[in-house]
């Protein structure tokens, strides 16, 4: 092979490899689409019932919205079903005070925090519902990384801020492998594994794994 036909061939390589890439990211943001208008058919019921209740609690608002930080360092409104009091973000600066708590997720098992509705809303996930809207805005994924906090963010090595490389997603590989049981180590591992080795049968089989979580309620506080 001369110098030219060698040349060609490396452009048409690179070529298919570049339209292997987009018919993967056309073929997994269908799926999200798709998947996402399926649930929120399939759970509006649930949502409604849910909402109702959580304004009937406190008159609060339903829905409670916070600054995540998305693919390519993008931040956006991660939407969730109010499962605390309406002032948890005022009181979580006391709460890590006195937990001793520095660096990393931050969650308590017994969080003063929650509502009564907010502890079956976490006890089954239904309060991350509303981030099927996420997914249809384009802003996240059925599954992902989770979506960080832009604190969290401010403290990543360059070798964490390859979880922004792809959407964050509702659901992931350390969400199917103990949620909040799981240290902040941990987490980091399990999506930059899931970044590095993502496919689509990775995906379903997450999801497969979500149910049986959901169910188990393991790491659910």
């Amino acid at each position: 092979m001369n110098t030219v036909e060698a040349r060609s061939s490396v452009r048409l390589e690179s070529a298919d490899t570049v339209r292997s890439a987009a018919a993967t990211r056309w073929a997994k943001r269908t799926f999200d689409v798709a998947g996402a208008l399926a649930l929120l058919v399939l759970f509006a019921p649930v949502i409604a019932l849910a909402a109702a209740r959580i304004h009937l609690h406190d008159r609060g608002p339903v829905l409670f919205r916070q600054r995540r930080v998305g693919r390519d360092g993008e931040h956006f409104r991660c939407l969730k079903l109010r499962s605390m009091v309406v002032d948890a973000e005022d009181l979580l600066p006391d709460l890590q005070t006195r937990s001793g708590h520095t660096e990393g997720l931050f969650k308590l098992r017994d969080d003063p925090r929650i509502t009564r509705p907010g502890v079956w809303l976490r006890r089954f996930s239904l309060d991350e519902l509303p981030q099927l809207v996420n997914v249809l805005r384009g802003e996240m994924s059925l599954v992902g990384p989770r979506p960080p906090l832009p604190t969290e963010v401010s403290a990543y090595t360059d070798e964490m801020h390859r979880r922004l490389r792809v959407r964050p997603g509702m659901t992931g590989l350390w969400q199917v492998s103990g949620r909040s049981e799981l240290s902040w180590d941990e987490a980091i591992r399990l999506d930059l594994h899931y970044v590095d080795n993502w496919s689509m049968l990775q995906d379903l089989v997450i999801l497969a794994r979500t149910f049986t979580a959901v169910m188990s309620g393991r790491g659910a506080y």
